[in-house]
């Protein structure tokens, strides 16, 4: 009997054929661990669920599930701007711009919310204004046009201090922080609050009445405990008391009177901290007023002043044109429950961070098993696995890289809207489905 030798074509097609096969095999699989993990899970029964895993290397999904329907990312907002970050603040923040003639100090804001906060113990540009010896300093706000709260922002959290109002020059984190007793209260950064009555309990509570400066407090405390509370910014005035106040030195009323022309070379910039120093902890603890500052930010660079809602356009049309499909976005931070995205948006953002950032970068500022806001979750993946979370009430979301056991890098978005279940439980189904996917790949 003649044996014919199969040709060169037949063995492409073979092989083609194999891979095709093992593709079948790996979107089955994954399928059946995703409904056994997670889209039966009693915790998820009611909920809508979206899952997108994509093998960057081959360009192409591994798992869709909802992947491009559009769900409330909460937190996982904070992606996109942090890739605006990274890309347009450079390698170090700019604190401040400043024009120094003849004894007049003019500051011009850039946004920079590590200016006094208490994560920063190197305060350049802080160091900078106590140092100099101009006579008479004057902020000129020309590049404010936002409100201090964001759009669909929770209006009755504006007493939470995960809510801190947004401003041109924020001082202390736009936070007061308190503690003592009736007949000795004290408060970072100092502050003359006016209340009645003298005790020996401990501050329990303080209340804040809506864009005012007004506080209840509560002494019922038997321990001493600090109290975190935004204040109300007062188109910036608040600020400029306190950074005054602060210095020791008089800082006159904001003006909007521009005493040089734009481009002037005798403007000079003050830089602050490193950029990822304030991207690690906005990603690391979930900061929303880092994420939004940093947006304000990224529009201050870009466009010359500072709205959220036109860089956003902005950046839409721009460096996330090409998106599966076009978000609704609508904050920095992902407060706001007007943000709608799609799994396969994540997954593309995040597959540009790695493009042009690199991962060693990313690793850096994203959270690994075991830290940050996944400390509880994913410490036998510590290395293997960087992400952000997100929680709203009846939301829970988390994307991110995967490296698998065999070395390959996966880029994962889950985002799950309308559970009733406890964020925890919601977690621990994804966290068993992803940590499958790594040991089985």
């Amino acid at each position: 009997m003649h044996y014919k030798r199969p040709t060169f074509s037949f063995l492409i097609l073979h092989f083609l054929f194999l891979i095709f096969l093992y593709s079948c095999s790996v979107q089955k699989q994954i399928s059946k661990s995703a409904t056994e993990e997670v889209l039966t899970n009693k915790a998820l029964t009611t909920a809508h669920v979206g899952i997108s895993i994509y093998d960057p290397a081959e360009n192409k999904y591994w798992y869709n599930y909802n992947g491009d329907k559009y769900f409330v990312p909460a937190s996982n907002t904070k992606i996109p701007t942090c890739y605006a970050a990274m890309k347009y603040l450079g390698d170090s923040l700019v604190g401040l711009r400043i024009f120094n003639s003849d004894g007049n100090l003019y500051l011009f804001p850039a946004g920079d919310p590590s200016f006094l906060h208490k994560d920063f113990s190197n305060q350049p540009v802080f160091t900078y204004l106590k140092n100099t010896k101009a006579s008479n300093i004057t902020i000129v706000d020309t590049v404010w046009r936002d409100e201090p709260l964001g759009s669909g922002w929770s209006w009755n959290d504006y007493n939470e201090d995960y809510m801190a109002e947004r401003s041109s020059l924020p001082v202390f984190g736009n936070i007061f922080e308190l503690s003592g007793r009736q007949s000795d209260l004290h408060s970072t950064p100092s502050f003359k609050f006016s209340y009645q009555s003298e005790g020996s309990l401990e501050l329990s509570s303080v209340f804040r009445e809506q864009g005012a400066n007004r506080f209840s407090f509560g002494f019922k405390g038997e321990r001493k405990r600090t109290v975190r509370i935004p204040f109300a910014t007062i188109k910036g005035e608040t600020n400029r008391q306190l950074l005054s106040d602060t210095l020791h030195k008089r800082i006159n009323p904001q003006d909007d009177f521009i005493p040089v022309i734009e481009g002037d070379p005798r403007v000079i910039a003050i830089h602050s901290q490193p950029t990822d120093s304030l991207l690690k902890p906005m990603m690391h603890r979930s900061d929303n007023f880092f994420a939004e500052q940093s947006l304000l930010m990224v529009s201050n660079e870009r466009l010359g002043y500072m709205s959220d809602e036109k860089i956003i356009d902005t950046l839409l049309k721009t460096d996330f044109k090409d998106l599966p499909q076009k978000p609704r976005w609508a904050d920095g931070s992902g407060l706001s429950r007007y943000n709608l995205f799609t799994p396969q948006d994540f997954v593309a953002i995040l597959n540009k961070m790695k493009n042009e950032f690199g991962m060693e970068r990313i690793k850096v500022i994203l959270p690994t098993g075991g830290e940050g806001t996944i400390s509880s979750y994913y410490k036998t993946d510590s290395g293997y696995i960087y992400g952000k979370t997100g929680t709203l009430s009846g939301v829970v979301a988390f994307s991110g890289y995967l490296y698998t056991k065999k070395g390959k890098l996966l880029i994962f978005s889950t985002l799950i809207n309308n559970h009733q279940a406890s964020a925890t439980d919601v977690r621990r189904a994804v966290e068993k489905f992803l940590q499958g996917l790594r040991n089985r790949y």
